[in-house]
């Protein structure tokens, strides 16, 4: 299991992603699920993936050898696609593609065929863009309506980001909601956790701002932990207790 997020705010993006695969509770690892294509000044891409670890890594090693263009005949590579759009539909290409090769593979191992993208930053002077594409090869874009999108474990890191991010919210304040996300999917399930790769990129700047590890330790996480659970703890006892019950008016 996995959790990653990204959240596109009116000043830019944010990309989170844990490290931890497993295969059963006696064989759990950690790989890097954020990936990134820059070219500081032309392109600042992140790709944040779910899914089978051996299809992700087989979709990262297409988009940067080249996947067959089907107008032009040509390969294209990640670092090729003239626009976040096209960009994503490489994506989506390169997922059908595995599909294609290990179809037969998987379907002998009754084993599902699962992936999923997180894909976002911006090209040129193109506008920044953030996609969820599924195994499919499909995706649908990030709206101002709703600025975050989530793959893997997300139920429940959502309900935060549902109640706190905005398009207007400030983008460290993306992030440190983000983080809280993180840390609520990690509390509520083993199959997710440190270390937690994150990424900021300020629009139009077509370079990372910030490209961080939060290893296990960390004293702001962990503050931030400590901070989040005692809010909760404070705000429950706020609240009046419900007025049902014996002698309730």
């Amino acid at each position: 299991m996995t959790y990653c997020v990204g959240i596109l705010v009116e000043e830019g993006l944010v990309m989170i992603a844990d490290t931890r695969t497993n295969a059963g509770l006696d064989d759990i690892s950690t790989y890097r699920k954020l990936h990134m294509f820059t070219k500081p000044g032309e392109r600042v891409l992140a790709l944040a993936s779910a899914g089978n670890l051996s299809v992700t890594q087989s979709v990262l090693a297409l988009l940067t050898e080249g996947v067959e263009d089907p107008d032009t005949g040509k390969l294209e590579t990640i670092y090729d696609a003239p626009t976040m759009f096209r960009a994503a539909q490489l994506i989506g290409r390169a997922t059908r593609k595995v599909r294609a090769i290990e179809r037969a593979g998987f379907e002998a191992a009754q084993l599902r065929f699962e992936v999923s993208f997180l894909f976002g930053g911006q090209i040129g002077d193109g506008p920044m863009r953030l996609y969820m594409i599924y195994s499919a090869g499909n995706f649908i874009a990030c709206s101002q309506d709703a600025p975050f999108l989530q793959i893997g474990e997300h139920k429940y890191g959502k309900p935060i980001l549902d109640r706190a991010v905005t398009y207007k919210t400030d983008i460290y304040d993306a992030l440190k909601v983000g983080l809280v996300s993180m840390d609520s999917t990690m509390r509520s399930n083993l199959g997710v956790g440190l270390p937690i790769d994150l990424t900021v990129i300020r629009r139009n700047t077509c370079d990372t701002e910030v490209l961080h590890r939060i290893e296990a330790g960390e004293p702001y996480f962990h503050d931030l932990r400590e901070r989040w659970s005692a809010a909760l703890r404070a705000a429950h006892r706020a609240i009046p207790r419900p007025p049902y019950g014996p002698g309730a008016k």
